[in-house]
Order: structure tokens, then C-alpha cells, then sequence
């Protein structure tokens, strides 16, 4: 669990708030003739709003005269009905103008985001849990909407009325009126600021084991098949019950804190409100106010604390979607470690050679992983890495498709150094099969037709009779329209490698990469696949990140890596032959299938 003390501490609202202003403002700027629109609407129907009580003095005062004949005042009467009408015409009239502003800013943030989570390495994804993730952007986009309609609903329309509410009475009436008012208002709103602000640690919390709560839950529903080998149901609910049990407390903890916030915005309001009607009645039993005046100015409070009394609500769920939006942002400031130089050229593809020059490469907080590798990959040649785990077989591959960049040396694909060029270049020129085969929660068809967009129905069969699955295939009831489930669970291990081998034969690209490709078939199955590797491999660049070695033993050369180093290479009968690393896996290995 992250340290939330700390995160609270560390939150600085007013830095962060102006931050995702900055950052809102661009989205809003897109579509800025209707938020003029918008505005302009919300302006007339403010000032509808606030003539109504003025209406209303006009109609009491020509009906309050016992001493003549009183005439049904019709023209004010009318014109009350028509300052409602239009107040509450406009009103909606704003909100249908700027509906399109919030669900575009909502979707351009979510694409935005989406589309940014894709362009960050490996890294990141590594370090991250997709169900905390996931939370940090369904909250933030949503937060985007809360917060415009807040503006545009709420606060804006709040401080105009306000403003309106303040000068009318100045203006009509005793200096001290509008002074009470503005001072309730200002005395409020202060209050509000403090203890809201003081309250915010506890939704942060709140946030911050929701999201853990989240996470868990995911990664046990992931899991589900680990959690069951090891009977550890119990464990996982009881884990998910005390982080929901901490989020109870800290819930209640803020729920609390708002109701004694309630009491004393109502208190402020209420000790105003008695003030002012008081200096009112006054007015009238002096006869410095007419019956009509004492109905407008306590129409006129109405209006002023009726949202006011709103705003203390209002205030929270802004400061509640400022942190969630500064979450969802935060994934946006997030820099790749691995991306294209500035006006990178295109790879320029030739016959696909690939050259490991004195490659060495550490992960982050760790010794190295490979120290001064170098190798060539001829075009149409096949080169096979073995070695014990750990040795640094697979991170070759990662750094050829530029999962990373390497920390000294070069890594070149026809005499061009890959960090040169634009990365998605490189990687469209390669296809990889890895070892933990994941698909999506689709049908069979779409995940082998993934591999090429646009992929015609002949040609994803094709790519699945070539992977030897076709079979497989064709004996299912619902045939390529089978759902494989989440992660491909639905299919076993090899199921899911040739799957995954027809994806990326249908791709075709020059140079391939396979990561232990063949670890889940079965005997069968390796044999039909290697035939089909073996066939592709005078058009291909091929490396093959191997253990069991019977399935490189075709390969053009062999190379044996130990403690990040190349230990021996050559071709499978040359290194049988000097009795090395390579002869001695042989012998294990080979006695083992006997």
C-alpha cells in the first residue's frame, strides 16, 4: 500500500488545482464558441432570476393601497410569469448548448489518456497494476464532467447572482444590507475553504485504499486459476476485507467531519439571514419600507443563500475531482524512457541482417543483465540463445523490438542503429511470439486476425493452418467464432502458442522473434510447428530464445549465454563437438527424454 500520509502531505491543492486548470483549459478552448454560448445564456437567465423579486415588489406595492381603488396590476403580473419562464427557458437552453462541451472534453481526455498509456515502455506497465490504473482513469474522466458542470452549473451562476443580489441591495437600500449580505457571504465561503480543505486527507485516503481495494480484486479475478491451485480463497477476501475495513473507517471518519461542516454553514447562513430580515421589519414598522420592499429583500436572500447553501457541497466535490483528475493528469506527465528522437528518420528495410555490437544492458536497480554481447543475425538465417534463466536470453529480444534502449553499444537492423530511427519503424518490422502467450477476451478470429489489419478471411486461415491449429479450429462448435475468455484462459498453453504463431505469421514481417515459443506444445504439435518455423526460414530473419535445445538444433548458429556473456557459439554439431556448456545441456537434456 502507498504511504497516504505522505501523499496527503505532499498534495498541494492550490499548485495541483492551478496545474489541472492549466491543463483543463485547452480541451474547453476546442469548442470555445459554445462556451460563450453557454455563458451568455447563463447571463440572461440570471438576470430573469434576479428580477423576479423586483417584479414581485412592483406587483405587492400597486396591490398594497387600501386608501384607493386597486386595479389588477396585469402587465406585472404577466411580466412575473415571463421572468420565470425565460429564467428557467435559458437555463436549459445553457445546459443543452454546453452538454457537447463536457462529453467532448471527457472523451478527448480518455482518448488522450488511452492512447499516451500506449506509447509508455515496458517499464512502466511492469511497475504499474492495471487495476489501479484502470480506477485512476474511469474516476479522472469522470471527475472532468463533475467538474465542468460545477463551473458552468453551479459556481458561476452562484458568484453572478451573488454579485447581482449584493449591488441591487446596495443600490435600493441601506448600505448595511448589502454589507451583512456580503459579509455572511464572505464569512461562509471562508469557513467552507478551511474546513473542506482540512477534510480533503480524509478522501484522499478514502482514494488511495480504494484504489488498493481495486487492484487486489483484480489481480486475485486474474488469477483466479493460482488462487484456486493453492486454496487461497480465505486469503484473498480476507486481504480485500481489511482494506475495505480501513476505507470504512476513514469513510466514516469524513462523513462525520461533513455534518459538523453542515451545522456551521447553516448556523452562518441562519445568524445572516435573521439579521437582515430583522433590520427589514424594522424598516417597515418606521414606514422606511413598504410591504413590497420587505417581500423583495427576502426573495432577494433567498435567491443569494439558496445555492449558497449548496456551495459548501459544491466546494468539496470540486477539491474531491481536483485530485482525481490530478491523478488521471499525472498519467499523462508520465515520459517514456523509450521513444523516437526528435524528427527521427524510417527504419530503411533491406534484407533484415541484425548486429548485437558489444550490447550491455542493466535493468533499473539492478547489476547488469548482459555485458559487451555481439552477434550477427544474416538475412535468412536463424540464431538461437540458450542459456540459464536469469542469463539474459530474453532480454536480447526486448531490446531488439526496443522494449529498452541498451546502455552501451548498438544494436543495428541493416546497418542502422535502432535508437536512430523511429521506433515504430523497428517494431513493424518485427514479429515476436513470447513465451506467456496472453489474448484477448475475443473470439479465435480476432486474435489471429489481429496480427494484420484488414487481414483477409483466407488469409487468417491460412495463417492458422500454417501454425497447425486449423484443426483444432474446425472440430470447436462455434469454429473461429469462439470466445477464448479472459487472458485466453478458455485454451491451454499450446493452444494459445500456435495461436499466437498464426498472429504473427499473418503479420509476416522480415525479422521474428521467438521467446521459448514452443515450451507448451506437446511433442506432436512441436513438430508440425518447427516444419512450419523451418519453411519460413529462408525468407526471415529468425532469433530464437530457446530451452530445450531439440528445437534449435537446425539452427545456422547457436549461441550459449552465461552470467550475461556469450560463453560459446557455432552451429549445434560444433558445439557437441568441443565438449562445452552447450554438449554438457545436450547430454542432460537427452537423457531426460530417454
Amino acid at each position: 500500500m502507498h504511504n497516504i500520509n505522505k501523499q496527503t502531505k505532499a498534495y498541494d491543492f492550490k499548485t495541483q488545482d492551478i496545474k489541472v486548470l492549466k491543463k483543463l483549459m485547452p480541451y474547453l478552448l476546442k469548442m470555445r464558441a459554445r462556451v460563450i454560448l453557454a455563458t451568455l445564456f447563463l447571463i440572461v437567465a440570471k438576470l430573469a432570476n434576479v428580477a423576479v423579486p423586483v417584479a414581485l415588489k412592483g406587483i405587492v406595492d400597486a396591490l398594497d393601497k387600501p386608501d384607493i381603488l386597486v386595479i389588477l396590476p396585469l402587465g406585472l403580473l404577466f411580466a412575473y410569469g415571463l421572468l420565470r419562464l425565460s429564467s428557467a427557458l435559458f437555463n436549459e437552453l445553457r445546459d443543452a448548448v454546453f452538454a457537447r462541451v463536457r462529453y467532448h472534453a471527457m472523451h478527448l481526455i480518455a482518448l488522450g489518456v488511452f492512447k499516451h498509456l500506449h506509447t509508455l515502455d515496458l517499464s512502466f506497465h511492469l511497475d504499474r497494476r492495471i487495476g489501479g490504473i484502470t480506477r485512476d482513469i474511469d474516476r479522472g474522466t469522470q471527475s472532468v464532467s463533475t467538474l465542468l458542470s460545477i463551473f458552468v452549473f453551479n459556481i458561476i451562476p452562484s458568484f453572478f447572482e451573488i454579485a447581482m443580489v449584493v449591488g441591487l441591495l446596495w443600490l435600493n437600500y441601506d448600505v448595511f444590507f448589502a454589507g451583512i449580505s456580503l459579509a455572511t457571504v464572505s464569512f461562509y465561503i471562508a469557513l467552507t475553504l478551511a474546513i473542506t480543505t482540512w477534510r480533503m486527507k480524509y478522501r484522499y485516503e478514502m482514494n488511495d485504499m480504494q484504489s488498493e481495494a481495486n487492484t487486489n480484486a483484480v489481480d486475485s479475478l486474474i488469477n483466479y486459476e493460482t488462487v484456486k491451485y493453492f486454496n487461497r480463497e480465505a486469503f484473498e477476501v480476507s486481504r480485500y476485507d481489511k482494506t475495505m475495513g480501513r476505507w470504512e473507517e476513514v469513510a466514516t471518519k469524513s462523513f462525520t467531519s461533513m455534518t459538523a461542516l453542515n451545522f456551521v454553514q447553516s448556523s452562518v447562513i441562519a445568524v445572516g439571514v435573521t439579521i437582515i430580515l430583522i433590520m427589514a421589519a424594522q424598516g417597515v414598522v418606521d414606514e422606511k419600507l413598504g410591504l413590497g420592499d420587505m417581500i423583495m429583500i427576502q426573495a432577494l436572500l433567498l435567491q443569494l443563500f439558496l445555492p449558497l447553501g449548496s456551495l459548501g457541497i459544491v466546494y468539496r466535490q470540486i477539491k474531491h475531482n481536483f485530485i482525481d483528475m490530478n491523478n488521471l493528469f499525472d498519467l499523462l506527465d508520465r515520459n517514456a524512457k523509450v521513444k523516437s528522437v526528435k524528427n527521427a528518420p524510417l527504419l530503411e528495410l533491406g534484407r533484415g541482417k541484425v548486429e548485437f555490437k558489444q550490447v550491455s544492458f542493466a535493468y533499473e536497480n539492478k547489476d547488469k543483465t548482459l555485458k559487451k554481447v555481439s552477434f550477427t543475425i544474416l538475412p535468412g538465417k536463424k540464431v538461437a540463445i540458450i542459456g540459464q534463466s536469469g542469463s539474459g536470453k530474453s532480454t536480447l529480444a526486448k531490446l531488439l523490438f526496443r522494449f529498452y534502449d541498451v546502455n552501451s553499444g548498438e544494436i543495428l537492423i541493416d546497418g542502422q542503429d535502432i535508437r536512430a530511427v523511429d521506433k515504430d519503424s523497428v517494431q513493424s518490422i518485427i514479429g515476436v511470439v513470447p513465451q506467456d502467450t496472453v489474448m484477448f477476451n475475443e473470439s479465435i478470429y480476432y486474435n489471429i486476425a489481429y496480427g494484420k489489419e484488414g487481414a483477409a478471411k483466407e488469409e487468417v486461415e491460412a495463417a492458422a493452418k500454417a501454425a497447425f491449429i486449423s484443426d483444432f479450429i474446425a472440430d470447436l462448435p462455434k469454429g473461429y467464432d469462439t470466445m477464448v475468455g479472459e487472458r485466453g484462459l478458455k485454451l491451454s498453453g499450446g493452444e494459445k502458442q500456435r495461436m499466437a504463431i498464426a498472429r504473427v505469421l499473418l503479420k509476416n514481417p522480415p525479422i521474428l522473434i521467438f521467446d521459448e515459443a514452443t515450451s507448451a506444445l506437446d511433442s506432436y504439435s512441436e513438430k508440425k510447428v518447427q516444419k512450419a518455423l523451418k519453411e519460413l526460414g529462408n525468407k526471415h530473419t529468425i532469433l530464437v530464445i530457446a530451452h530445450r535445445l531439440s528445437t534449435i538444433i537446425d539452427a545456422d548458429k547457436i549461441i550459449v549465454l552465461d552470467n550475461g556473456m556469450i560463453l560459446e557459439q557455432g552451429t549445434h554439431d560444433e558445439l557437441l563437438a568441443i565438449k562445452g556448456k552447450y554438449a554438457q545441456l545436450w547430454q542432460i537434456q537427452s537423457n531426460k527424454s530417454k
